[in-house]
């Protein structure tokens, strides 16, 4: 942990188990270059693990055993990062069209893949959008897509529609707002073939990290 980083909480070390000293680098990492690059605002620093970390990392207990993941619009590797760091059984792919965060993001990955030869195997970086045919051939089959407050929901399905298979989980982490008005868009996203759409509380036990994603399944073509 470096200065000026927080300190992790004591529910990390549940969390992230033997992948907590990777996890540390990582908040630290988003606490001094992450913010000079503009990719963390100076005022999440104190925050970093509630608002950014575990809050993150709780949308695993919504990806299955072993799942191939690709977060979109990753930016600083969100959710994708802490997901991957608590779950070392799914492989992480993280899709970002900016050059500066995909900058960022492969310097995160080379220090991770450094780790041991499985962590080579399981972490890749992707520039471009989800949308784009590249990325979808660029990154291969894929069960569970994760997006973190990307689009609204309808608009996001229709981005990731080429990445998800059917059977894939769409996993969106999204604010209160978007839950009270899934009712609403819930024609709209089924129109688009998705399935099961529904809220799933993850993260009860992490307190202030706690949160709502949204799950749905991609339907038969």
């Amino acid at each position: 942990m470096s200065a000026g980083s927080p300190p992790p909480p004591v529910t990390a070390s549940a969390v992230f188990g033997a992948a907590l000293p990777a996890a540390e680098r990582y908040v630290a990492r988003l606490a001094t270059n992450g913010v000079v690059r503009g990719l963390i605002g100076p005022r999440e620093v104190g925050r970093l693990w509630e608002r950014h970390g575990l809050n993150s990392a709780a949308v695993a207990e919504a990806v299955p055993d072993g799942a191939r993941v690709v977060d979109v619009g990753s930016g600083a590797g969100l959710p994708g990062i802490p997901l991957g760091l608590a779950r070392p059984d799914v492989a992480v792919t993280l899709v970002e069209p900016m050059a500066r965060r995909v900058e960022f993001l492969t310097e995160v990955v080379a220090e991770l893949r450094a780790g041991s030869p499985e962590d080579d195997r399981r972490w890749s970086v992707v520039r471009g959008r989800a949308e784009d045919r590249s990325v979808a051939s660029a990154v291969g089959p894929v069960d569970v897509v994760t997006a973190r407050a990307v689009a609204p929901l309808p608009r996001l399905v229709t981005w990731c529609r080429g990445l998800l298979r059917p059977g894939a989980l769409l996993v969106a982490l999204v604010g209160a707002r978007a839950v009270e008005e899934l009712p609403a868009v819930l024609p709209e996203l089924e129109a688009l073939g998705m399935r099961d759409v529904r809220p799933r509380a993850v993260g009860s036990g992490l307190g202030d990290a706690a949160t709502t994603v949204v799950v749905m399944t991609r339907g038969a073509r």
